[in-house]
Parts: C-alpha cells; sequence; structure tokens
C-alpha cells in the first residue's frame, strides 16, 4: 500500500486566496520530501470553503518545487473546459512535470458551479459532456489529424498541415497520455464504471467504508464491458486522517479543530441538503441528526496514535477488501502547521511501517 494526498483544497472562507495557495504548496513540499507518492488538487468556482478555480497553476508550482511527488488535477471539472484547449494544457504540464503529471477528471457536482456555467447538472448533463470531453481530448492526443469531431456539445477539428508549417504538434510526454484518475461518490457511480470500463485510476470520497465498499461493485461492472481485469493496487481510497503522538491529542487536532470545523461548517450541511447524508452513515436507520461531526471522527476518520491508525487503516482495508493507495483527505493547517507536518509524518515514517504485511497480501491474492 502507498500513500497520498487529496486536496479540494480546503480552506476557510476568510483566508485569503493567495494564503491559501502558500500554504498548499508548503504541504506539497513537504509531502515530496516526506516520500509520499502522489497528490491530487480539486477544481471548484464557486464554494468559498474549496476556493481553487485554477488546480493547474497550482500544480505548474509545485512541480518547480518537488523532485519526486506525482502531482496532478483532481479533478479538472471537464463540462467547464474546452477540450481542444484543455488537451494542449494538459499535455504541456506532462512536460513541465518531466513525467510526474496525473490527470484527475470529475464531472462537477455543485448546483452553484453548474449554474455559473448553464450546465443542466439535474439531468445529467455534466456527465455526458465529461464523457464526451474526454473522447475529444483523448482524441487529440492519439489520432493524427486531419479529422472534425461533431459532438453534442463541442465541435472540434484536428486541422491538416497549413501554409507549410502550421500543424497541431502538441502531445503529452507520457504515452499513450498521463494516467488518468477519476473520482465518485454515490453508491453505483457511474464515474467509476467510466473507470472500469476505460482502465482509468479509480478514487472513492471520504464516505463511510460500508458504503465505499460498493464502489469497487461499480469498477468491475465498467471493467466488464471491455472485457478489462481491474486491479485494486489502482483503487485509491480519499480519507479523514490526524496522527499525533496519543489518541487524545489526535482527537483534540482533528474534531477540536480546522478538521472538525469544516466538515461542522461546510461539509456535513452541504452533504445535508444533497440528501447524501447515508453515505456516511455505519447503518441505514442512523438519523441524520446523529451524522455530527463526533460521529463521523469515530465511524469513518482515521484519527489517533500510530497504533490505533494502523489498526484502523487495516480494518478498512479489509472491509473493502483491499485498495492500493491510501489519500489523505488535506486541511488548512497553517495556524499549527508543525502538528499538520507531523501528522504527515508518523503516518510516514510510524504507521506505513506497521502495515507491509497488507502490500505483500495483495500481491500474493
Amino acid at each position: 500500500m502507498e500513500i497520498g494526498y487529496f486536496t479540494m483544497p480546503s480552506h476557510p472562507p476568510e483566508c485569503g486566496l493567495k494564503e491559501g495557495h502558500d500554504w498548499d504548496l508548503q504541504v506539497l513540499r513537504w509531502l515530496d520530501e516526506l516520500g509520499y507518492q502522489e497528490a491530487w488538487i480539486g477544481e471548484h468556482h464557486t464554494a468559498p470553503w474549496e476556493p481553487n478555480p485554477t488546480p493547474d497553476l497550482l500544480i505548474a508550482q509545485a512541480l518547480m518545487q518537488t523532485k519526486k511527488l506525482r502531482i496532478g488535477p483532481g479533478g479538472f471539472l471537464l463540462p467547464y473546459h474546452h477540450p481542444a484547449e484543455l488537451a494542449n494544457r494538459v499535455a504541456m504540464l506532462d512536460h513541465l512535470s518531466e513525467g510526474r503529471l496525473n490527470f484527475g477528471v470529475a464531472a462537477s457536482g455543485l448546483p452553484s458551479d453548474w449554474a455559473m456555467f448553464n450546465v443542466d447538472g439535474m439531468s445529467g448533463q455534466n456527465r455526458d459532456m465529461t464523457r464526451e470531453a474526454l473522447e475529444i481530448i483523448l482524441k487529440m492526443w492519439s489520432d493524427p489529424a486531419p479529422w472534425t469531431y461533431k459532438g453534442k456539445f463541442w465541435t472540434v477539428t484536428k486541422p491538416d498541415t497549413m501554409f507549410d508549417f502550421l500543424k497541431p504538434h502538441i502531445k503529452p510526454l507520457q504515452t499513450p497520455h498521463p494516467p488518468i484518475g477519476v473520482a465518485g461518490l454515490s453508491k453505483n457511480s457511474d464515474t467509476l464504471k467510466l473507470a472500469g470500463e476505460r482502465g482509468f485510476i479509480p478514487m472513492s470520497l471520504n464516505l463511510n467504508p460500508a458504503y465505499v465498499g460498493s464502489h469497487w461493485d461499480s469498477v468491475e461492472i465498467g471493467a466488464a464491458k471491455t472485457g478489462r481485469k481491474p486491479n485494486r493496487a489502482d483503487w485509491r481510497l480519499v480519507r479523514e486522517v490526524f496522527v499525533a503522538d496519543t489518541d487524545e491529542e489526535a482527537w483534540k487536532l482533528s474534531t477540536g479543530d480546522m478538521m472538525g470545523r469544516m466538515m461542522g461548517e461546510y461539509f456535513l450541511p452541504l452533504l445535508g441538503h444533497f440528501g447524501f447524508k447515508d453515505y456516511l452513515k455505519h447503518a441505514p436507520d442512523v438519523p441524520d441528526s446523529d451524522v455530527t461531526v463526533e460521529y463521523c471522527a469515530k465511524r469513518n476518520w482515521i484519527v489517533g496514535s500510530p497504533a490505533t491508525v494502523a489498526e484502523k487503516i487495516e480494518k478498512i482495508y479489509d472491509e473493502v477488501g483491499g485498495f492500493g493507495v491510501l489519500c489523505v483527505f488535506g486541511f488548512d493547517y497553517k495556524h499549527k502547521p508543525e502538528a499538520w507536518h507531523h501528522s504527515l509524518s508518523l503516518l510516514k515514517n510510524e504507521v506505513m511501517p506497521r502495515l507491509k504485511h497488507l502490500g505483500s497480501a495483495k500481491k500474493a491474492a
């Protein structure tokens, strides 16, 4: 098992955009120094608690300040980008990364983002646009000119050579393209079926393990369509993680600090508005009112001393049937940077050595 990082990025609404960006950049440097495998950066346009419409700006800077960490959008919201422009932009980013870029894509789930871009998310238009955009992007990278793609949402032409030397020429550094990741939330997630169908990296967001177990079913359903055999080693699980020297300290720094504040002020109310609190429950008969910060911390979060955290990760691993990469959910601890760095360090240096047998068991299976 490997460890990575997934960040919305999340910052409290009073935080300045530059201030938040600088914190995210600092964390990415730490991840690289500590030997984390990868980091994924989200994109959102209308969420003051998730204030980053441009993951590629952060990624480009981070690539210049890190050496080994793989970094990528987690993901670009494809309905809001012209696919030909994004294909060139991502290809350029791949060259800047010297082959360390991951390419995360997503359909966008915020109704306020849908409204800003006039996308009918309620009818599933965002998902249809995502599939079409991805098809065009992959065609841009793989199919020589000339051609014209006439889709439902975009018409894109890859022209033949003009005036002797003008021609499409930008392709990613990695062949055939950077690894593609897609994130899923709902029980029968269409995006995770797409991951299975196309051999993309499946990512499960921070939900109750009982729910997340069903996500692999979606991957397998998609894979069956194209005769693929999905590998659990590719599966990423995003979890809230806080490791401290003692259980008491970890609880205080998580539920009693920014993790608890973000969940209480933003994430839980947001899921409540969408009717998504079921995704956080360990049993369907739990009332919505019981799904509090403390409930999530006890049932879903991975919080505690290194020994406690190792035990919790192994339990989740067994519950879901195995996965390849644990991605730490990112929070804004710039007011207590030492505590966040210590947590990331303990996870890498104290927790992961206790879980080595999980990786070997998986390989043997």
